[in-house]
C-alpha cells in the first residue's frame, strides 16, 4: 500500500503535464477563461503534492523516481511555457515575430532558474523571482494590459529572476507558515472568484488579491534582509 500511495502522489503531480497541454490547446482556441481555470487547477496540485509526498515518504518508498525533477518539469510547463503561449496567442504581446521574442525571454530566463542548484534554498525559499508567469498572465488579462505594458512587465520581472531576493515558499518556509498558507489559500480562492467574474470583476476582489501580492513581496523582502 505504501508503494501505491507513493506512486499515486507522483501520478497526481504528473497531471500537471495534462493541464499544460490543455492550456496550450485552449489558448489557441481563444478560450482565455478556460486557461485561467487550468492555471488554478495546476496551482492547487503544485501547492499540495509536496505535502502529500512528505506525508507518504515518497522519496524513501520510490527512490528510483526523482519527484523534484518531475515537479520542475511540470512547473516549467504550467507556470512559464503555457502562460507565454496564452499571452502571445491572445494578442497581449507585440504582433508577429516580436511577440515571440518577448515571450522567449522569460522562458529562457526561467530555464536558468529551474536548473540552478540553489533555486530553492536550504531554508526553504525561492531565490530570485520564482517564475510565477501564470499569475503575471492572470493580471495582464484582468487589467487588460496592452502589448507595450505587458512587455515592460515581463522584462522587469525577468530581471528579478537574477536578483538574489529570497521569496517565500508558502508550503515550506517555516517563518509565519500558518499565516502564509492561509493567505496563499485565500489568494487561490480569489483567483477563482475573479476568473468566474471576468471581464467585469468587482474592484473589491481585485483589491484583495493585490493586497496578498503586496504582503507576499513585503514579507519576502523583510525575511531576506533579516537573514542578511
Amino acid at each position: 500500500m505504501e508503494r501505491v500511495a507513493a506512486w499515486s502522489v507522483h501520478a497526481f503531480t504528473a497531471t500537471g503535464t495534462v493541464f499544460a497541454l490543455l492550456m496550450v490547446h485552449f489558448a489557441y482556441q481563444g478560450e482565455v477563461r478556460t486557461v485561467l481555470w487550468l492555471f488554478l487547477a495546476a496551482m492547487v496540485v503544485d501547492g499540495t503534492d509536496g505535502m502529500l509526498a512528505r506525508r507518504f515518504r515518497v522519496k524513501e518508498v520510490v527512490p528510483q523516481l526523482d519527484g523534484a525533477l518531475l515537479d520542475n518539469i511540470v512547473d516549467y510547463l504550467t507556470y512559464a511555457f503555457a502562460p507565454m503561449v496564452l499571452l502571445w496567442e491572445t494578442g497581449y504581446l507585440p504582433d508577429d515575430a516580436w511577440g515571440g521574442v518577448v515571450a522567449a525571454i522569460p522562458l529562457v530566463a526561467s530555464c536558468y532558474q529551474f536548473c540552478r542548484s540553489d533555486a530553492k534554498t536550504e531554508d526553504h525559499f525561492f531565490l530570485g523571482f520564482p517564475s510565477y508567469w501564470n499569475v503575471v498572465a492572470f493580471y495582464v488579462i484582468v487589467f487588460e494590459l496592452g502589448p507595450v505594458a505587458t512587455t515592460a512587465v515581463l522584462l522587469a520581472l525577468t530581471v528579478l529572476i537574477f536578483v538574489p531576493v529570497k521569496y517565500v515558499y508558502p508550503s515550506r518556509t517555516e517563518t509565519l507558515w500558518y499565516t502564509n498558507m492561509a493567505l496563499a489559500t485565500a489568494f487561490l480562492v480569489l483567483f477563482g472568484a475573479i476568473t468566474s467574474q471576468l471581464p467585469d470583476v468587482p474592484v473589491v476582489l481585485t483589491g484583495l488579491s493585490l493586497a496578498y501580492l503586496a504582503y507576499y513581496v513585503a514579507i519576502s523582502l523583510w525575511l531576506t534582509l533579516r537573514r542578511r
